[in-house]
């Protein structure tokens, strides 16, 4: 089943189909995500992985970018636009389409991954190695991995407990998130990273969950103070997954020597660079709160626990849904968990 993974994982993000035959012309593929061109995932994994797929390729693989939307349409149509042939390679996250990838959602349950973006790119690569082969019948998924655990930043009052969220309207970005914070008491709002910052600053709502990496790049860190983890050796309140996918027609016209630079360059290799580009985006971002003079604060481990308590029904609830689908939800939320405790550090 890895094995199947590995050549379902292939090709991340940017790169030219064709064929290696003299005189062979170049296959320019036309990728598509929902960030600028100045963000984390395109300047230091899009871009390198770009020019690393080129190279391998004598020049036959290369990219064409297309960030912000610029195809048109929303995040949540990016799956159907790879799909359908409108970009050859979409970078996005499942948990933007509830219901269409119901083996992968088990990955954004609260308390089942590690909170390191290279932990939770390894746990998540094998989780999906045994798990979501039918999830991705329709593409070729070059990657998945971790967009890091969620944390709470708050404008105004920290969250450090239960009853700490009782009135407060957070920032949610999936549905999972938002059934944890109606479970503690609060009020999550869905909306994009793009309108989190205004939404804080006319008070529309009094915070965000969101990964650290996303508040300096958002300028969340000028509209709030507060930003609360978990404990450090647990697995954190959330995480969305993000997935590189590939139209699978695309892919099996390529030559086998130019899908061989595919394969070589993504799966576990582009999941674990990936995840340590967000993992120095977290840390750079701490940093910068720090210097602002913004607060880092964990959440005591009995004030942990207790927020654990009062979750568990999120993922009974889960599988209930999907059992409809035919998916076992309980098997799978429970492979999910023993899997990231594996590299919970």
């Amino acid at each position: 089943m890895a094995s199947n993974f590995h050549a379902g994982l292939v090709l991340a993000g940017s790169l030219v189909a064709g064929t290696t035959s003299a005189g062979a012309q170049e296959v320019i593929l036309k990728i598509s995500h929902f960030l600028p061109p100045s963000s984390n995932y395109q300047k230091t994994v899009l871009e390198p992985w770009c020019a690393a797929l080129a190279k391998d390729s004598g020049g036959k693989l290369k990219c064409q970018i297309y960030p912000a939307m610029q195809l048109g349409g929303t995040p949540p149509q990016l799956a159907d636009q790879v799909k359908n042939g409108v970009a050859d390679i979409v970078w996005t996250s499942p948990s933007y389409t509830t219901g269409r990838f119901p083996a992968t959602e088990a990955l954004e349950l609260p308390f089942l991954m590690p909170i390191g973006g290279v932990a939770g790119a390894r746990a998540m690569t094998e989780y999906c190695s045994k798990n979501c082969a039918k999830d991705y019948a329709d593409y070729k998924l070059l990657a998945i991995w971790s967009g890091t655990n969620l944390v709470m930043s708050t404008a105004s009052k920290p969250i450090l407990s239960v009853d700490g969220f009782k009135g407060v309207k957070l920032r949610s970005p999936s549905r999972s998130a938002s059934k944890f914070l109606a479970a503690l008491g609060g009020t999550p709002v869905n909306m994009p990273p793009a309108q989190i910052t205004e939404a804080v600053s006319k008070g529309v709502v009094d915070g965000a969950m969101a990964p650290f990496e996303v508040v300096p790049s958002v300028k969340l860190d000028e509209v709030t103070k507060y930003h609360m983890e978990g404990p450090a050796g647990k697995p954190g309140f959330g995480q969305n997954p993000l997935v590189m996918l590939m139209n699978k027609q695309k892919y099996d016209s390529l030559s086998p020597d130019l899908r061989a630079v595919i394969d070589k360059h993504s799966g576990l290799a582009l999941a674990e660079m990936a995840g340590a580009s967000w993992d120095k985006a977290n840390d750079d971002a701490r940093k910068l709160l720090i210097g602002r003079g913004n607060k880092l604060l964990t959440i005591k481990e009995d004030d942990y626990e207790a927020m654990r308590k009062a979750t568990a029904s999120i993922e009974k609830e889960w599988a209930g849904e999907v059992a409809a689908k035919g998916v076992d939800g309980g098997k799978l939320a429970a492979d999910a968990r023993a899997i990231g405790a594996k590299y919970v550090k």
